[in-house]
């Protein structure tokens, strides 16, 4: 299934899900009133959810079609964010165009930092450069979403906690955060502007068919203003998602809702291609990210 948020024509905000790909289901209607109105309340209780779901009777009751909505993020309020670094050809590339060695210790643990879970945003949002920005970047990532309580998960049992995935443009400011990374601390005002999410959330039993060793074959790519840029896969990952969660939830609790992301995959962003393959965004700009399976995520620099 592919879960969705989105603002009715009264303004309205509620989740549901996609039908076929031109209408979506106000789940709290259809269901009057058994299933919730907001996809995190969704995501807390998802098993019993989904059976519910099962036993539904198909009808047009709560059905909108797609023009008559707007999407909105698909999770707009994750219970925390946190974003890996686990594409090795991101990596070595990004330091190399800084004239710096890659670090033998990236190889030791999956690494992240948590970023801003109350700034996502959705598909054909509005992107406000930071006011002190003159290095505005895209970042090409997907991401999954928590949907099972655990802690000290095992990356054998890591997929039992995955709910579903979705695209997410970790988007970030490089003048700033070349700056404040000096200090040592990692990213922070660099990022915690924007995260954009969507368009959908789909659930992890539809790409089975694209499975393989450390993850899915899914092609990732990135256009700005219909060129594309950008052009990786998936199954290119170094660190799985079940390494990352393996990692992530050590000692800590991982809650559904939560929303963890793998990093930038090679080729993804300006700064690993370089400003001479094209200068950093501005206003006006658009920009487009596509995955697999996963739809695409538009959005316009403001």
């Amino acid at each position: 299934m592919k879960f969705v948020t989105f603002q009715k024509e009264d303004g309205c905000i509620r989740a549901g899900w996609m039908i076929g790909h031109s209408h979506v289901m106000d789940m709290h209607e259809a269901s009057k009133g058994v299933l919730p109105k907001d996809m995190l309340s969704f995501l807390e209780n998802h098993p019993f959810f989904l059976n519910y779901i099962s036993t539904m009777i198909t009808t047009d009751y709560g059905v909108y079609p797609l023009e008559k909505v707007i999407l909105k993020a698909p999770l707009p309020n994750p219970k925390s964010f946190r974003d890996f670094y686990a594409f090795e050809e991101h990596v070595k590339t990004a330091r190399e165009n800084r004239g710096l060695e890659m670090i033998p210790e990236w190889y030791d643990i999956p690494v992240f930092y948590f970023s801003n879970h109350l700034a996502i945003k959705g598909p054909n949002e509005m992107i406000t450069r930071p006011k002190h920005c003159h290095w505005l970047d895209y970042e090409l990532e997907i991401a999954c979403v928590i949907g099972k309580e655990g802690t000290d998960i095992e990356a054998k049992n890591a997929d039992d906690y995955i709910f579903g995935y979705c695209i997410l443009n970790d988007w970030s400011a490089r003048d700033i955060q070349r700056k404040e990374m000096k200090v040592g601390l990692g990213p922070a005002k660099g990022k915690d502007f924007a995260t954009s999410i969507g368009p959908y959330i789909v659930t992890k039993d539809e790409l089975e068919k694209y499975r393989v060793e450390n993850g899915y074959d899914l092609t990732m790519t990135a256009m700005v203003n219909n060129v594309l840029l950008s052009e990786g896969n998936m199954s290119d990952i170094y660190y799985s998602f079940a390494e990352m969660i393996e990692r992530a939830s050590d000692g800590v609790t991982l809650y559904p809702g939560d929303l963890i992301g793998s990093g930038t995959v090679g080729s993804g962003c300006i700064l690993e291609l370089g400003t001479d393959v094209h200068r950093w965004l501005e206003p006006g700009d658009e920009v487009e990210l596509e995955i697999t399976a996963l739809g695409a995520l538009k959005n316009i620099i403001l």
